[in-house]
């Protein structure tokens, strides 16, 4: 599967001859990615939840090979990518949605349960990425910013947002030469976003265009550009990029 090395020297010319592996690969941020590695000349393997959007990424992008199944199994994930034929060259997991709830209102076990979901699947992702991984590929995880802010309802969060950039650190030394690295999004105009904000979803489009020193909203592509300078750039690794457009920058 995998292209192979490519010779020191920092960012290498593109992502031809590669595979790249996408957990949440369906929709949103997962999907676009997809979509740039083959116009990069890169193959692809997809994952995701749900088969029937999985059937229409695949219908559209050919990859190597699916796989259905919830990445929020750390178990199942560690052994979708063990079972990969071969060596590939890049692995990207945006699955999982943030928790938002006020304390009052917080299923404890539920936190407890979503705050360590999120970590145990990135040391599963950095486990199998020892065998699976070629030497200078990158696993890429997608993290937010927007629990770097306290606020009531923010706490689960916040503490994954906290969290997340030091576990990247870490593994990105204990799975070295295999990269690790982290993007932490803002607010992105994805599905999720709309299921999350429902009716709300056009006026907090509408208040970003107005706040943000981009004047736009940050979209897929944005981010999915800033996964491949990541895959191509082997230079870089044990980081956290945060993409939101100068969103932290300006009030809520």
């Amino acid at each position: 599967m995998s292209g192979g090395g490519r010779e020191a020297g920092g960012t290498g010319p593109g992502l031809a001859g590669q595979t790249v592996v996408v957990v949440g690969g369906s929709a949103g941020i997962g999907l676009e990615t997809a979509r740039q590695v083959r116009a990069a000349g890169g193959a692809v393997v997809l994952a995701a939840r749900n088969a029937e959007r999985l059937q229409r990424a695949a219908d559209e992008l050919s990859p190597l090979s699916t796989a259905t199944f919830d990445a929020q199994d750390p178990e199942r994930l560690e052994r979708f990518l063990r079972e990969l034929p071969g060596q590939v060259d890049h692995v990207l997991v945006t699955a999982g949605r943030p928790s938002y709830a006020p304390l009052d209102e917080l299923d404890v076990a539920d936190a407890g349960r979503e705050a360590g979901g999120r970590i145990a699947m990135m040391l599963a992702v950095a486990r199998a990425s020892r065998e699976k991984v070629r030497a200078q590929g990158t696993l890429l995880f997608i993290g937010g910013t927007g629990g770097r802010r306290p606020a009531a309802g923010m706490a689960v969060a916040g503490a994954v947002t906290a969290a997340l950039p030091a576990l990247t650190a870490n593994l990105a030394l204990e799975v070295a030469p295999v990269r690790v690295n982290l993007i932490a999004a803002g607010f992105v105009d994805t599905p999720l976003s709309a299921s999350l904000l429902g009716e709300q979803l056009e006026a907090r489009r509408e208040q970003l265009r107005r706040s943000l020193p981009i004047g736009r909203v940050v979209g897929p592509a944005d981010v999915a550009a800033l996964a491949l300078h990541l895959m191509t750039n082997e230079a870089v690794t044990g980081a956290t990029y945060d993409i939101d457009g100068g969103q932290q920058l300006v009030a809520p």
